[in-house]
C-alpha cells in the first residue's frame, strides 16, 4: 500500500528535523534584527552553507548533499515556519539556479559553477524587468555574440538574492525580432565587467531578503557561458520556474505553520472573561479551519514534489499548490493576528511578520491569476 503524502520516510523525517532545529537555534534568534536591518547575517548565510542546505541536490563530487528536490521542498518549508527571508534564499539558490544547472547547464559549466553554489557562493535568477514582470517573454535585456564573448545591455528588476549573489543565471534576448525564440540563458558573475547591481528595493515582507536592480552596460560574457541552446532560454526559463513554484507553496505553508505554532501557545496562555480563550467554541472552529487549510496546502505541496521527482507531468499541480498555498498563507496568518488580539499588530510578536511575509506569496514567481490561467488552460485543453 502506497504510503500518505505527508508520511516522511526515516531520512526526510531526519534531514526536516535537522533543518527544523538549525532554523530554530541559528536563525531564530535573529528574525527581529534582520527584518529591522534589511539584511540576512553573514553567519547565518555561513550557516546555511555549513549546513549543506545551499546545495541539497548538488552531487558529492561537486561538494553537494547529493539530495533529492523532494529534501529540498521539506528544507523551504521547515526554515520558512522561523524565517520566510531565508527561507526564499534557500529556495530561489536550489529550485532555481541549481536545478537550471543542473538540467541544462553542460558538464564544463557544472564543474565550474556547482562546487561555488555547494561551498559559499550564494545564486540568483534574474528573467524580470521594469516592462516584463507577469509577461516575462517581453523582455529587452539585450545579447551581442562578439565571436569571443557576448556583450550584454539591458536592466533587471525585483531579483531576490541580488545583493548577496555572485552567480547570476540572466535571461537576454539575442534576436528581439525572434520574439521569445531569442531568448537565452546566461551564467553571469558579480565582477564581470559591465555588471552593477543596483538599488535595493524596500518591501513590506521578507524584508531581510534582498531584491534589487541588476545594471548591465556593456557586460561581457565568455562565449561559453550560455546554459542550454542559444535561444533556447525560454525552455530554461518555464521548466525552472515551474519547480521553483513548487518551492514558493512550500514557503507559504512554512510561513502559514510558524504561524499556526505561534498562535496555538498564545491561545492557550491568553485568559479573557476568566477563561483561556482556546475554551470558547468560536476559537476553537478557527483554529480547526486553519489547521485544515493548511493540511491541504501541504498536501497540494508535496503531491507536485512527488510527482516532479519520479518525473511525471506536474505543471498543473505545481501550479495549484503555488495558488493554493500562497492564499492559505494570507488567510491563516491573518487570523493569526486577530486570535493574537491587540498584541498581535505590535512587533514585539511573531505574528505580524508571517502576515507580511505571506503577502508575497501570491505576486512572484507568477502571480495568482497566472496559476489560474495554468490551471484553466490545461483543464481546458482536454476538451477542445
Amino acid at each position: 500500500m502506497s504510503s500518505a503524502l505527508t508520511m516522511l520516510s526515516s531520512d526526510e523525517k531526519m534531514f526536516r528535523d535537522a533543518i527544523r532545529d538549525f532554523a530554530q537555534g541559528q536563525i531564530g534568534p535573529h528574525v527581529a534584527e534582520m527584518d529591522r536591518e534589511m539584511a540576512i547575517r553573514k553567519d547565518v548565510l555561513d550557516g546555511c552553507f555549513q549546513m549543506g542546505i545551499m546545495g541539497i541536490e548538488i552531487p558529492e563530487h561537486f561538494g553537494g548533499a547529493g539530495s533529492s528536490f523532494f529534501n529540498s521542498i521539506l528544507a523551504v518549508e521547515a526554515v520558512a515556519e522561523v524565517d520566510a527571508s531565508v527561507s526564499v534564499c534557500v529556495d530561489v539558490q536550489n529550485t532555481l539556479v541549481i536545478n537550471a544547472f543542473l538540467n541544462y547547464a553542460n558538464p564544463g559549466l557544472q564543474e565550474r559553477y556547482l562546487p561555488r553554489l555547494a561551498k559559499d557562493v550564494v545564486g540568483a535568477y534574474a528573467l524580470s524587468e521594469p516592462s516584463s514582470g507577469s509577461d516575462a517573454f517581453a523582455l529587452k535585456c539585450r545579447a551581442e555574440d562578439k565571436g569571443d564573448h557576448w556583450v550584454l545591455n539591458g536592466t533587471k528588476l525585483w531579483i531576490t538574492n541580488g545583493k548577496e549573489a555572485g552567480i547570476f543565471v540572466l535571461m537576454a534576448n539575442i534576436d528581439p525580432s525572434l520574439g521569445y525564440k531569442g531568448i537565452t540563458a546566461f551564467v553571469v558573475e558579480k565582477d564581470f565587467a559591465g555588471f552593477t547591481v543596483g538599488k535595493k528595493e524596500h518591501k513590506l515582507g521578507i524584508r531581510a531578503s534582498s531584491t534589487c536592480e541588476l545594471i548591465l552596460e556593456d557586460c561581457i560574457v565568455p562565449k561559453e557561458n550560455v546554459i542550454g541552446e542559444v535561444g533556447k532560454g525560454y525552455k530554461v526559463a518555464i521548466e525552472t520556474l515551474n519547480e521553483g513554484r513548487i518551492g514558493i507553496g512550500a514557503q507559504m505553508v512554512g510561513i502559514a505553520q510558524g504561524a499556526m505554532d505561534a498562535t496555538l501557545a498564545q491561545v492557550v496562555e491568553r485568559k479573557q472573561f476568566g477563561s483561556r480563550i482556546s475554551d470558547f467554541q468560536g476559537v476553537q472552529f478557527q483554529i480547526a479551519d486553519m489547521a485544515t487549510e493548511i493540511e491541504a496546502a501541504r498536501l497540494l505541496v508535496y503531491n507536485a514534489a512527488r510527482l516532479k521527482e519520479a518525473g511525471r507531468p506536474f505543471v498543473h499541480q505545481a501550479a495549484m499548490a503555488k495558488l493554493f498555498a500562497s492564499e492559505v498563507a494570507e488567510r491563516v496568518t491573518s487570523q493569526a493576528i486577530n486570535l493574537y488580539g491587540g498584541i498581535g499588530f505590535t512587533t514585539e510578536y511573531p505574528v505580524e511578520k508571517y502576515w507580511r511575509d505571506a503577502k508575497i506569496g501570491q505576486i512572484y514567481e507568477g502571480t495568482s491569476n497566472l496559476q489560474r490561467v495554468t490551471i484553466a488552460k490545461n483543464l481546458l485543453r482536454k476538451h477542445l
